[in-house]
């Protein structure tokens, strides 16, 4: 039977958004509210990878289940591959690494990039959705992975580059989900290596992946979540999901 683990770094310390993950909406935690979502996919078990014992401490008493990591990480890979190695699970053949602020991801993407992983192998899977408005081309915090072909809900083709801004539009560039499906020994690879210049530059550690000859295949998402990396981010969400609630 394939096997799966979905491990969320989370932690306290976001520069941007400060105790971002315990901001509530409808009462639950952003954190939580992720996790169920995870759990709600049936891909495999779920697990939060924090520092802080607050966050560990909420997905515990919202049903979930958190393991305690090192408050030493550069980085959220870093973070769950500790994770991983302390559950000391058998058989994983992937782990999917969610990310901790998107609490209305859709759970038929991650069903889709389990789905195309399985059937694929890749080394790393990762999730990409249409570009609906063209002014976000030009907006750094919107990641951007350009593609060898254009994506559609049966294919999984391979990611030539990442940009946080790019100056002109073709049918091959979409909106990058940080979603990731690493083959456990290819997570241990990637973290065992050097951050590149350009990963350091860019602040995207797919970069270095990449420039390491690890491939990373894209799939379709039909959904783009909306992360919170601000206050005003978080009020936005806030009163749409409670509205819709």
């Amino acid at each position: 039977m394939f096997k799966t683990v979905i491990l969320i770094p989370s932690r306290l310390s976001a520069t941007r958004l400060p105790r971002k993950p315990l901001l509530k909406i409808n009462g639950i935690s952003i954190i939580s509210h992720v996790v169920k979502k995870a759990q709600d996919a049936e891909i495999g078990e779920v697990f939060v990878a924090t520092e802080d014992k607050e966050i560990l401490d909420d997905v515990n008493l919202n049903g979930g289940k958190a393991i305690i990591t090192s408050n030493k990480h550069k980085t959220g890979s870093d973070r769950i591959f500790e994770c991983f190695e302390k559950l000391n699970l058998k058989d994983i053949e992937y782990i999917i690494n969610l990310q901790g602020d998107e609490p209305n991801i859709d759970i038929n993407d991650l069903k889709h990039l389990n789905k195309l992983i399985q059937v694929n192998k890749p080394e790393i899977g990762t999730l990409a959705a249409e570009i609906q408005n063209k002014s976000n081309l030009s907006n750094e915090n919107i990641v951007k992975v350009i593609t060898d072909n254009k994506i559609n809900d049966k294919n999984f083709p391979v990611a030539i580059d990442f940009k946080r801004k790019v100056d002109n539009f073709n049918s091959n560039i979409y909106h990058h989900l940080g979603i990731y499906a690493y083959k456990p020994y290819i997570l241990k690879k990637l973290i065992s290596l050097k951050q590149t210049k350009n990963e350091i530059k860019n602040r995207l550690e797919q970069l270095r992946a990449m420039e390491n000859e690890i491939r990373i295949n894209v799939a379709l998402a039909k959904f783009c979540p909306i992360g919170i990396d601000t206050m005003e981010d978080y009020l936005a969400l806030k009163k749409k999901l409670e509205y819709n609630s």
